[in-house]
């Protein structure tokens, strides 16, 4: 495919890209390469400012310009050589998420830019974080803006607000955020404090909102468009906990259930708890230090026999002593491995990529925030999430790191949980969001066609 030959589902987003366009398709079905033919057809366009998570920078936005031989120049532009970098003149200047705080201290760097894309441009959903507050700062000086996420409001209809202001200046939405969620969600009153209050969606609102965007969403399933890709199969691996590690978290779980009874708990305290029992499942306990004690090592050994079972792989840890005991079992077993995390340096993390993709390594080991989006990682079939994680939308990018368009194999998603325990109500609630995300999702695609 080069980028005069697109797939069916992509010339469809193409020919509906006007001055604002959100696509929120799956991830994995080319929503990148519709942003840059997107670009080059412009007769006469200024340059492209890129918003994207650093790990994306080279491994896809670079290395999609270069593969399908796109006639504009560009650079990457890290904290490094940023100033420069936009000063260069190139068409087109691809940064990370946080450079937009320097880009609305200083917006003489963005002279002679009309074009913006913000790949997952979730990470601006919150209109309080300073990144938030600099993108729409620097807004107004793009004629053209585009947004993309194949999760863009996971939790509520409500984080759909800020994107859509970047987007259209609330022209449809609104400006004022509290106007929008009153009008869209109910408060309840769950803790003795003004401030204990719980907002959640009201019934058919999501329905009225994705008919608001209609005219500026486009939305394709990555089962419906990309039928050539083999399937992907979703299973639990389940285990028990080590009688000593099972007495810790029944100590643990008695001090939850005591603290929960008691109506004066915080959500902060009740999570913190929470937060302790799935770090004893997941085989540690931390101290106030940020130190670890480490009580199960069962389930890395158990990682590590699903890997021997495949030539290629990717692994998903949440905490510091995951890595650190996978890593661990790794070496001892002699594999092949890398580690994406945020401590990996910029230019290491595209190598580690390019590795990966040339069968160099048997399985990368990556944290969630650093590796679950964007990355092509096609030589794996088989993804592993070590322990449960509470975002919806992490999970369903996690996968689509193997289960994406290039895949030739049929490819395999194992989630690790501790029987009997937090984990299985954690990945429960995991599932409901999951349903209702999509259900967003396909509200979206039907508006979007309407």
């Amino acid at each position: 495919m080069t980028a005069r030959n697109l797939w069916p589902h992509q010339a469809e987003t193409l020919a509906k890209m006007g001055n604002v366009l959100y696509d929120m398709s799956d991830p994995g079905t080319g929503k990148t390469l519709v942003q840059l033919v997107n670009y080059e057809r412009r007769s006469s366009p200024g340059r492209a400012l890129v918003l994207c998570p650093k790990t994306l920078m080279q491994s896809a936005w670079g290395n999609d310009i270069e593969h399908h031989k796109l006639p504009f120049s560009y650079v990457t532009a890290y904290a490094k050589n940023r100033e420069a970098a936009f000063r260069s003149g190139a068409d087109m200047v691809i940064t990370n998420i946080d450079a937009a705080v320097t880009l609305a201290k200083d917006p003489s760097l963005l002279k002679g830019f009309d074009h913006l894309i913000i790949d997952e441009i979730t990470a601006y959903k919150h209109r309080t974080s300073a990144r938030s507050k600099a993108v729409a700062k620097i807004r107004k000086q793009f004629k053209y803006r585009y947004g993309m996420s194949g999760t863009p409001n996971p939790n509520s209809v409500t984080e759909l607000h800020h994107q859509i202001l970047l987007l259209d200046d609330g022209k449809r939405l609104g400006t004022s955020f509290t106007a929008f969620r009153n009008n869209t969600q109910v408060a309840e009153q769950i803790g003795p404090l003004a401030a204990h209050v719980r907002w959640t969606d009201m019934p058919g609102k999501q329905d009225v909102v994705y008919y608001m965007l209609r005219d500026i969403t486009v939305r394709h399933a990555f089962e419906d468009v990309m039928t050539q890709v083999p399937a992907n199969h979703r299973n639990y691996k389940d285990f028990e906990l080590t009688n000593a590690a099972l007495k810790v978290y029944k100590q643990l779980e008695a001090e939850c259930i005591l603290a929960i009874s008691n109506t004066a708990i915080t959500a902060v305290h009740a999570a913190a708890l929470r937060t302790k029992l799935l770090q004893v499942c997941s085989g540690a306990v931390y101290t106030d230090t940020g130190d670890y004690a480490v009580v199960d090592g069962h389930r890395y050994t158990l990682i590590a026999d699903l890997i021997d079972e495949t030539d290629h792989s990717v692994v998903f840890f949440n905490w510091r002593h995951q890595r650190d005991l996978l890593s661990k079992e790794f070496d001892s077993r002699g594999y092949s491995y890398a580690v994406l995390d945020g401590n990996t340096p910029d230019a290491l993390r595209i190598e580690i990529v390019r590795r990966f993709q040339n069968g160099e390594y048997k399985t990368l080991l990556m944290h969630p925030k650093t590796g679950a989006h964007g990355l092509t990682l096609t030589r794996g079939t088989l993804c592993v999430v070590a322990s449960p994680i509470y975002e919806a939308d992490l999970l369903k990018q996690m996968i689509h790191r193997i289960y994406r368009g290039g895949q030739t194999q049929v490819t395999n998603t194992v989630l690790v949980r501790v029987s009997g325990t937090v984990e299985k109500l954690v990945y429960e609630r995991l599932e409901d969001k999951t349903e209702r995300m999509d259900l967003f999702l396909e509200l979206a695609a039907q508006r979007g066609r309407a």
